[in-house]
């Protein structure tokens, strides 16, 4: 009478890790795919790095001020600089860094499921169940936590099974250098990774291995700060950034709310059917219930886009991120012969392991896709409306001297519906990739606020030889100098 449980927990868990390694593979690939077809290289602080990539000046135009993130740079922006510096062709080069930014989930589970020798993959799955519920909140926002992201994971794997000799070592060592020089989220994950090392205990290799690396990790990092220090303007910038990182208003947004009143909802509806009927009816009763209400909610009264906050949200990868990983650390340890079983989180594997919480999880994935996918969908859309508005502006006869200069056009312009897509310091650079490196305008935001680059550096690009015409680089350099 007991077998019968335990094979539908069975049955069910296989179906809950199969959603999830699906749902981790099917967002990665559909990262790589949607964002080339929609230009999401070119949203919000991406106009300006596609920018720095078309007149071949990342390094003196932003990434010496954030050295400490250079993981980033190496592995996406510079062969993106570099392609363009070897066919003269700035806008392929724009899609070349959107290709390698956004691929980098994809190639983070690929590594990760090599580098994962725990039985069924244990890391993988966790990896891929990561990927498919965080990383669509950030998707189409140049976040370097993005790329912490798709590095943490097969790092965690090479720290636990990496072979202990001087090869593995340097492998891990690469690989945990790499994750804490893409954004200081990326030192904490990295610090993360070395506790879930405890878990073999103190004393073990794998431990001391770890706890070594992660000091060489450190000092590299530290070393970097002090060599590539940023410069007055934008230092002052990133201590307002760190301040506001973790501000409690971040999740008080719409995405959020939504996402949490709906798998409450959800969660409170299953438990409550699930007393009254089989286990399989209250899930498929309950999961259509909430999607019944999402698709009311959607269809009456659902007017916002998911768009700016897509960058505050970064924050949730570091906190949520970590959770992901010791868990994953757990399973790995604890499906190894002989390895420890640690109390707590026993308790917490178990509770989470039951047949309840399994058939729960279930709809609760779902749920959260079908979310991620509506708003995705509602995101490119107005971002392909957006674009064309600011190429429209940029290609036109209205002007705004006011601003500074009579080929100078206010983004107010835009009704206000698309400007919910706008980014406040780099319209300007949107627009002259939009209009074909030809702009007769510039877009520029009267409320904004930052200035990218100063007058010197702006002017040094308007001088040199570069494949962007001259006469869309003097634009940004007369922009430059009225501010800084």
């Amino acid at each position: 009478m007991q077998a019968a449980p335990r094979l539908a927990t069975s049955r069910e868990a296989t179906l809950l890790r199969s959603l999830i390694v699906a749902g981790g593979l099917g967002w990665s690939l559909a990262f790589v795919v949607i964002a080339p077809i929609y230009e999401l290289q070119l949203y919000a602080d991406g106009s300006m790095f596609s920018y720095a990539v078309a007149v071949q000046d990342v390094w003196a135009f932003h990434w010496h001020n954030v050295a400490n993130r250079m993981s980033v740079f190496f592995l996406s922006l510079w062969p993106a600089e570099t392609y363009v510096g070897l066919t003269g062709r700035p806008h392929d080069g724009i899609v070349v860094y959107g290709l390698l930014f956004n691929a980098a989930p994809l190639i983070g589970l690929a590594w990760t499921f090599i580098a994962d020798r725990s039985r069924n993959r244990a890391i993988f799955g966790f990896a891929c169940g990561s990927t498919a519920l965080l990383c669509p909140l950030v998707f189409g926002f140049p976040t370097e936590m993005w790329m912490a992201h798709a590095l943490f994971w097969p790092t965690l794997a090479l720290a636990h099974y990496a072979r202990q000799s001087v090869p593995g070592a340097a492998v891990l060592s690469v690989a945990m250098a790499a994750l804490a020089l893409t954004h200081p989220g990326g030192l904490v994950l990295a610090c993360v990774i070395v506790a879930t090392l405890a878990l073999h205990g103190r004393h073990h290799p794998l431990f001391a291995r770890g706890a070594i690396v992660s000091l060489g990790t450190i000092a590299l990092w530290a070393a970097v700060n002090v060599a590539y220090p940023p410069d007055d303007y934008f230092a002052d910038v990133l201590v307002r950034a760190g301040f506001s990182f973790f501000d409690p208003a971040i999740f008080q947004v719409n995405i959020v709310i939504l996402l949490a009143v709906v798998i409450t909802g959800y969660g409170l509806l299953f438990l409550a059917l699930s007393r009254i009927m089989a286990a399989e009816t209250a899930l498929f009763a309950a999961t259509a219930a909430a999607a019944v209400a999402l698709l009311i909610y959607w269809l009456q009264f659902n007017g916002w886009v998911h768009a700016s906050n897509r960058y505050y949200l970064r924050t949730l990868l570091v906190a949520i991120t970590p959770v992901f990983g010791v868990l994953a650390a757990f399973h790995a340890i604890r499906s190894g012969a002989g390895s420890p079983l640690f109390l707590r989180l026993s308790k917490i594997a178990e509770c989470l392991g039951s047949a309840a919480a399994i058939r729960a999880s279930i709809g609760a994935v779902v749920l959260v896709t079908a979310i991620h996918v509506v708003q995705t969908a509602k995101f490119v859309t107005h971002w392909t409306a957006y674009k064309a508005a600011v190429r429209a502006l940029a290609l036109g006869s209205a002007s705004d001297p006011a601003l500074g200069d009579p080929r100078f056009v206010s983004s107010q312009r835009i009704s206000p519906e698309l400007n919910q897509l706008s980014w406040f310091s780099t319209v300007e650079y949107l627009s002259i990739i939009v209009s074909d490196f030809k702009p007769g305008r510039i877009v520029v935001d009267p409320a904004g606020n930052y200035f990218w680059l100063s007058c010197e550096t702006a002017t040094e690009n308007a001088k040199a030889v570069r494949a962007v015409p001259a006469s869309a680089r003097d634009l940004v350099r007369v922009y430059s100098c009225l501010h800084r």
